[in-house]
């Protein structure tokens, strides 16, 4: 057995969050050491060319950024953009026969009303609209500055947000009543619920209010909410904090699986396996970026319980064009560069909900769709950006892993089948007739079961919050930063944290100021 040389800080995971902890560490002059499992940094934040002699990156797994603060890109100088998306979304639906929808234009209130009467009949939801989302935004801009702060109580942040109303309608009571007051149309209504269904498998009024810490964390980004694309990909990000991190002196090994922790309170042995077999870091603090229960194991400690759980499908796919609408009203280009709401009326999640917790694939899966390329061409080769290609990425919701775990290849066979069919009835042609070939001649699409996440990232039952998310205050055994766990030198800087989840560097930043002292 070899030993490394001690360091300041030892970080388990070279994901967008350890990468975060890491280049904050090193810059204040602390010595860490990254350990990563694979070959690569940025985890689940990663542009790939999953498509063999295709010249298309794609973000593989997260997709959109909303939670990253700017301070933190400022702080650490990254050379990262996003841009925003001309459209928020598009949700297609037959009424009366005929083939419509719901268009949300982010940049014209004046499309967006006419958009409402026209699936309506009159403005009365679109004035519920705005007053509604008026509410999250003013809760957004008093929140998202607290989530790089120490955790504040929950008496303190009801008090920032000053809004006894909005209070009671996001942290108090189940989120269905609120959008049940707010709304009448069954079609706005899913829309509204979807944002808060995101990897989450709940209904909109379950008492257990994960829906609600689940919409909430979708709403507050930037202070606006706004979901934006990255230039370049994620892996343009995760590159760009890799390349900070070592800028700073932190020294990032890929390759190399830890296999045990052990730690006192005052210092702590981290023990990996890598090219050179197997070897032991000593430290002062061990930052972990993986999840609860690979936390648990490392410590040989009982695992958390219960066991967190997905509930998700991700499809990448890429397309040698973009197909038609039913709906004639409404160009392809805008309808498919925001979000893409399938199945996704109001009884249509309900039941997507029932027939999932009583066993079954759903029915009509509920899913949404978004095109990067069209915002963001770059992660298109040349020639495919001039002939037209466009990458779509496909978000499942109310697929919980235990509907995979007899047999995954199947159920996920099934499972894409019934969901590219309720795409589908949408379009004036088969999604599968647009799609694009690689060079074997087999189709561009790949799809990902909460199992396959587990395989490949460690994502607890493919959770991709690592666990069910908790409201931004403090609670018993959060910690000042909500990071600590019950070591006293081991702190959690990945999705698992207080303020988790989400491409947001907020975990990394916190465990960072926590090991400061800050």
């Amino acid at each position: 057995m070899s030993h490394s040389d001690a360091y300041d800080v030892v970080i388990v995971g070279g994901g967008h969050n350890g990468l975060v902890a890491a280049a904050y560490l090193a810059r204040a002059g602390r010595s860490v050491l990254v350990l990563e499992r694979l070959g690569h940094t940025g985890g689940a934040a990663v542009s790939t060319r999953p498509y063999p002699g295709v010249d298309a990156r794609l973000s593989r797994y997260s997709y959109l950024v909303s939670l990253l603060p700017r301070r933190i890109v400022d702080d650490l100088g990254l050379r990262f953009a996003v841009r925003k998306r001309a459209v928020s979304s598009y949700t297609p639906e037959v009424r009366g026969g005929r083939h419509t929808g719901l268009l949300v234009d982010a940049g014209s209130s004046a499309r967006t009303r006419a958009a409402f009467a026209r699936l309506t009949g009159s403005e009365r939801e679109y004035e519920s609209w705005q007053r509604f989302y008026g509410m999250t935004q003013r809760v957004a801009e008093r929140v998202f500055p607290t989530l790089t702060e120490p955790l504040p109580t929950r008496e303190e942040l009801r008090a920032r947000i000053g809004d006894d109303a909005a209070w009671q309608a996001l942290f108090e009571r189940p989120l269905g009543e609120a959008v049940e007051a707010a709304f009448d149309d069954d079609l706005v209504r899913g829309v509204v619920l979807t944002d808060a269904l995101i990897g989450t498998f709940a209904r909109a009024h379950d008492p257990s209010l994960r829906q609600n810490r689940c919409f909430l964390y979708h709403v507050v980004g930037g202070g606006t909410g706004d979901w934006d694309v990255p230039v370049g990909g994620m892996g343009a990000l995760t590159d760009a904090l890799a390349d900070a991190a070592r800028a700073a002196g932190a020294r990032i090994a890929t390759g190399c699986e830890v296999t045990a922790i052990a730690a006192d309170g005052t210092s702590a042995e981290v023990r990996y396996e890598g090219e050179a077999g197997e070897s032991t870091a000593a430290a002062r603090y061990v930052l972990v970026g993986a999840a609860p229960r690979e936390l648990a194991r490392l410590l040989g400690e009982e695992p958390p319980a219960p066991p967190a759980e997905g509930a998700q499908l991700k499809v990448n796919m890429l397309l040698r064009r973009l197909p038609a609408l039913r709906d004639r009203e409404v160009d392809p280009r805008e309808a498919f560069s925001g979000t893409f709401h399938i199945a996704e009326g109001y009884g249509a999640l309900e039941d997507a909900y029932r027939q999932a917790a009583a066993g079954e694939l759903p029915h009509r899966p509920p899913s949404e769709i978004y095109c990067h390329s069209l915002t963001d061409p770059s992660i298109l080769g040349p020639e495919l950006a001039r002939e037209g290609y466009q990458t779509l990425t496909l978000f499942g919701l109310h697929t919980p892993a235990r509907l995979f775990t007899e047999d995954n290849d199947a159920a996920r066979t099934a499972l894409l089948r019934a969901t590219l069919a309720e795409l589908d009835a949408h379009l004036a042609e088969p999604i599968t007739d647009c799609l694009a070939h690689d060079a074997d001649g087999r189709p561009c699409i790949e799809a990902k079961t909460p199992l396959d996440l587990d395989a490949e990232l460690r994502l607890p039952g493919g959770n991709i919050f690592h666990r069910d998310l908790a409201f931004p205050y403090a609670q018993e055994g959060t910690g000042r930063w909500g990071v600590e766990t019950h070591h006293a030198n081991v702190l959690l800087c990945g999705a698992g944290a207080v303020r988790g989840g989400g491409v947001s560097g907020i975990p990394g930043h916190n465990a960072a100021m926590a090991v400061l002292g800050k």
